[in-house]
């Protein structure tokens, strides 16, 4: 291949990189959580993970998080979960919401990098990751309200 060749197809390659290297981004979802606690009502835009690969993938790799933005990981049927934080640079607080949209547990400041498991203690049918310090921030309570609005 020649020397020009190879530019062209270095730039057409650079150029397209994002539509090829992450998918998943591209096809994820969106809506609106809320989050009711004592001090107020919170309303965070969040991406919604719909497919197995971008529940494995969440937040990794992802380098900060806005005070009012968050992932969403939605499961058709409440059961146990477990999180990570495998390659994720970002201390997260984690809400752990039960089928009837209260929360029913919260892992604050996550610690990035870690293996160690982090539990659900219980039925759930989703996880709220938002940065670390929103549930203090917020008085995030055991017991408050949830709501979700999806994206259109």
């Amino acid at each position: 291949m020649s020397v020009s060749a190879r530019i062209i197809t270095a730039v057409f390659l650079i150029g397209f990189s994002p539509f090829f290297a992450f998918p998943q981004a591209l096809a994820m979802g969106t809506g609106q959580i809320v989050l009711e606690t004592e001090t107020g009502t919170y309303p965070f835009t969040v991406e919604v993970t719909e497919t197995e690969a971008e529940r494995s993938k969440g937040l990794m790799f992802r380098r900060d998080l806005a005070p009012d933005q968050g992932m969403l990981f939605l499961y058709d049927e409440p059961h146990r979960l477990t999180m990570w934080m495998k390659n994720t640079y970002i201390s997260l607080d984690m809400v752990f919401i039960g089928a009837d949209w209260r929360v029913n547990r919260i892992a604050t400041r996550t610690e990035p990098f870690s293996l160690d498991a982090i539990p659900s203690n219980g039925p759930a049918i989703g996880v709220l990751e938002v940065a670390a310090g929103t549930a203090k921030r917020i008085g995030l309570k055991v017991g408050d309200t949830v709501t979700f609005e999806p994206g259109e």
